[in-house]
């Protein structure tokens, strides 16, 4: 039984660190967007979304956090249970909507190199 519950701790503490890890992403891509692609593509404004996913790198950082620490003391000897809690499921749609949606609308409009060569796209 230890074993199984060993399992199950690791599977939802690499949950917890993809949630971390979607959330650093989005947020790294919305610092590197200019403001002014978020309007010209009609979503919310650069501020919000910083805001957003600035909350969501936070609540998810601290439920990984949190969760390494009790795998670490527990470890497989029983079931800690889903850890994730409200905060990182929040963090989880917030990322979400932003890469699927957000991300999409805003590409190409600055924000990083591209492919382009100085006399147009290679």
């Amino acid at each position: 039984m230890d074993m199984i519950n060993g399992v199950f701790n690791l599977l939802f503490l690499v949950l917890a660190v993809a949630i971390l890890g979607m959330s650093i992403y989005a947020l790294v891509h919305a610092l590197r967007v200019p403001a002014n692609a978020f309007v010209s593509a009609g979503k919310l404004q650069k501020n919000l979304w910083l805001l957003i996913l600035g909350l969501a790198t936070l609540f998810s950082a601290a439920g990984a956090l949190s969760y390494f620490q009790a795998f670490m003391v527990v470890g497989g000897a029983q079931f800690i249970g889903i850890g994730l809690g409200l905060f990182s499921i929040a963090a989880v749609i917030a990322a979400t909507i932003y890469i699927v949606d957000v991300k999409p609308a805003v590409k190409g409009m600055g924000g990083g190199r591209g492919s382009s060569g100085p006399y147009g796209p290679w």
